[in-house]
């Protein structure tokens, strides 16, 4: 029985998940100014908005060796593959609960360092971002049926 060819999803840039993790650690820079006094303060302060910057760089916007890529849905259905920039492959699953909704789609990686990829819906085509959305809540996107004969 022939099997299905893998649904390859190339992901997209997101502007707005960008500013958002740079306002997040810009707010949390303000915090810690507020609650803190003397240079150290104002140094933790600018580590706290240097990494928000370059984790924007790398979720959001895609860049560097270690940005993911692209996603891969087995021709099976059953296991999905975040594959990175460099090629190194991390197997994923859907977080359930609150990790999908119709704004967004929440990785885990099945690995020991249990990495996370946050998917929104900009950073996909519309079909394609429902198409991972489907697989995340029921594990399966829409094909052939399981017991019936591929057309």
């Amino acid at each position: 029985m022939a099997s299905v060819a893998p649904l390859c999803m190339e992901l997209r840039r997101s502007l707005p998940l960008a500013m958002l993790i740079v306002a997040v650690h810009l707010f949390a820079a303000a915090c810690l100014l507020t609650l803190m006094t003397g240079w150290q303060a104002f140094l933790l302060a600018l580590l706290v908005t240097t990494l928000g910057f370059f984790t924007a760089a790398n979720r959001a916007l895609l860049k560097g060796r270690q940005a993911a890529c692209r996603i891969e849905i087995g021709g099976d259905s059953t296991g999905a593959t975040l594959v990175f920039a460099d090629g190194r492959t991390a197997t994923v699953a859907a977080v359930r609960g609150v990790g999908i909704t119709r704004h967004w789609v929440a990785l885990q990686t099945c690995g020991p360092l249990g990495r996370s990829f946050l998917v929104v819906a900009g950073m996909l085509p519309e079909a394609t971002f429902r198409l991972l959305r489907l697989w995340a809540l029921w594990g399966k996107v829409p094909g052939v049926a399981s017991g019936q004969r591929p057309g």
